[in-house]
């Protein structure tokens, strides 16, 4: 796999999000705003991949329609594969994704604060039922230490797993058998 599917991330949990806004903000961040973000899992018919930290997602954010599939391969900042890209009809790519045989299994929403600082994003995340968490991606390992310094967060402290599993594990939601992980639903 080319290194340019490679995403690399970090979570740091149980942020205050008005304390780090403040950071972000005296450390001359740019805000790229605040924006509810849609999405649509998929898994294998056999729901394999549920377990070994695969997914096909297709995400509505702002004015775009992306399409990915990722494979968080271990539990690192560094080994997730990630393919992305964007579409322009929401239904064409869920027919698309549907024929190769993958199947709907959630629908699920969350609110983001995006900042970006230096060469690296930084994802203010507010799921349904959870605390806010940060996730902060970038070109490398050391941008996200360098970055997590600048905003006293302890590495010690980081969180490598995808979202899926920070949610059941750190917070005890079982988003793994919900259809439905809303604002308005969770079921």
């Amino acid at each position: 796999m080319k290194n340019e599917n490679r995403e690399i991330e970090v979570r740091f949990l149980n942020i205050n999000p008005k304390v780090l806004i403040k950071k972000l903000q005296k450390l001359n961040a740019k805000d790229e705003g605040e924006y509810k973000i849609t999405e649509t899992i998929f898994y294998d018919k056999e729901k394999t991949w549920l377990n070994i930290g695969k997914f096909v997602r297709i995400r509505k954010a702002k004015d775009k329609i992306l399409v990915s599939y990722k494979h968080h391969q271990k539990h690192t900042a560094t080994d997730t594969v990630e393919i992305e890209f964007e579409v322009n009809d929401f239904n064409k790519a869920r027919d698309f994704i549907e024929s190769l045989g993958l199947v709907a299994f959630r629908i699920q929403e969350k609110k983001r604060h995006t900042f970006k600082l230096d060469n690296v994003t930084l994802d203010i995340d507010t799921w349904p039922t959870i605390p806010t968490y940060v996730e902060i991606e970038g070109e490398s390992e050391e941008d996200l230490k360098d970055i997590a310094q600048k905003l006293d967060l302890d590495w010690k402290k980081a969180v490598f797993e995808n979202a899926k599993i920070v949610i059941e594990k750190y917070y005890r939601v079982p988003v793994s058998i919900y259809k439905y992980f809303t604002f308005k639903k969770i079921a």
